[in-house]
């Protein structure tokens, strides 16, 4: 008959993963809002200021979505006058996109929100625990990872 522990389990590491990633995306969510923006908008204005893609299928798949999805993105972005799009001369089936000045300044504002809200999540931790919990975290992605996803997005 096996021994049974005094201690109760710990309860699952993704389940601890899933709360504490909720709880920072909402106030991560919250904080943007009352920048004017979005996590999705400051993700996709953070790639575009990058220029680390060669197309929109390959910018999309730095994001994680579809290229669709970011169709529907750049389409929200560029109405709003934060990017501008436009055909290769040399290659019409190639489209560049850029910020606009509205964009460069939405995203100087959202950049102060993240880096404030990056803080705020430094400021429970040392910087060597900074660094394990990096640590830890891309070992967690690396094991749940297919093969050959891209790469992790710009850094502010």
């Amino acid at each position: 008959m096996p021994v049974m522990s005094s201690r109760p389990p710990s309860p699952p590491i993704g389940l601890k993963l899933t709360r504490a990633s909720r709880a920072v995306t909402q106030a991560f969510e919250r904080a943007m809002a009352e920048a004017g923006g979005s996590v999705s908008t400051w993700q996709v204005l953070l790639l575009v200021r990058s220029a680390n893609w060669d197309t929109q299928s390959e910018m999309a798949q730095q994001l994680g979505i579809t290229g669709a999805t970011l169709t529907h993105h750049l389409n929200a972005l560029e109405r709003k006058g934060l990017v501008r799009r436009w055909r290769e001369d040399s290659n019409r089936r190639v489209q560049r996109v850029e910020l606009t000045d509205d964009g460069v300044e939405l995203w100087g504002r959202l950049r102060e929100v993240a880096l404030r809200h990056d803080q705020m999540l430094r400021s429970q931790l040392s910087e060597d625990e900074v660094e394990k919990l990096g640590e830890l975290l891309e070992r967690l992605e690396a094991g749940v990872a297919a093969p050959g996803e891209p790469a992790p997005t710009p850094t502010l």
